[in-house]
């Protein structure tokens, strides 16, 4: 393991060691794929917006109020894991994984609401194969509930790994990636939010 350089006492810790530096540049490499990959998601769903084959249209399936509160719970969760991020700042264990543990049944709400919205869809005759628009929609957001997913998982296993281990270099990196990941997501939605379902309420 790196030993902590002779950084300012006021850097972070997770940036206190080369290694954390490393690997903390090396995420926000990744979020750079994830942005091109979202980009493709977000210019195929415009494409196929109104090729709907006959099926449901967006009109007909979007519910303002499933996405609104959708929303809220997710911005909710961004603010939370901000506020974990803070407490990491003093070095407060506690404060981190209440706040993350806050985020996290935050955002299982918002994975709860998302497959109940995919389950009533479907339950409406509007599949996947239905149309071009239809797996366009499914791919896009189910891609990013799958994303939201995966950092439910990863928060917890390093939930565990603080509580056991404290807050220290490594604990700190881990922490603040899976909260620039979260942040991540956030502002995913926050496109979701515009581009899919206020445009296709409109259109």
């Amino acid at each position: 393991m790196s030993q902590p350089s002779s950084l300012n006492q006021s850097t972070p810790l997770e940036y206190s060691t080369e290694d954390g530096r490393l690997k903390i540049f090396g995420f926000w490499v990744f979020l750079g794929a994830e942005v091109i990959l979202f980009s493709c998601l977000f210019a195929s769903y415009m494409v196929y917006l109104h090729r709907t084959a006959g099926g449901p249209t967006p009109n007909d399936l979007y519910d303002v109020k499933e996405f609104m509160i959708e929303t809220f719970l997710l911005l909710t969760s961004s603010f939370t894991c901000g506020l974990a991020t803070h407490e990491l700042r003093r070095n407060n264990k506690t404060g981190v994984i209440v706040w993350f543990i806050i985020t996290l049944i935050l955002g299982l709400g918002f994975v709860g609401m998302e497959a109940h919205e995919f389950v009533d869809y479907v339950g409406e005759g509007a599949k996947l194969s239905t149309s071009a628009f239809l797996t366009s929609f499914f791919t896009l957001v189910g891609t990013h509930g799958c994303h939201v997913s995966l950092g439910i998982l990863w928060i917890s296993g390093i939930l565990i790994q603080t509580a056991r281990h404290g807050i220290n270099a490594v604990t700190a990196r881990k922490l603040f990636i899976v909260g620039l990941y979260w942040h991540f997501l956030d502002v995913v939605w926050v496109f979701i939010f515009t581009v899919v379902y206020l445009t296709g309420m409109v259109l």
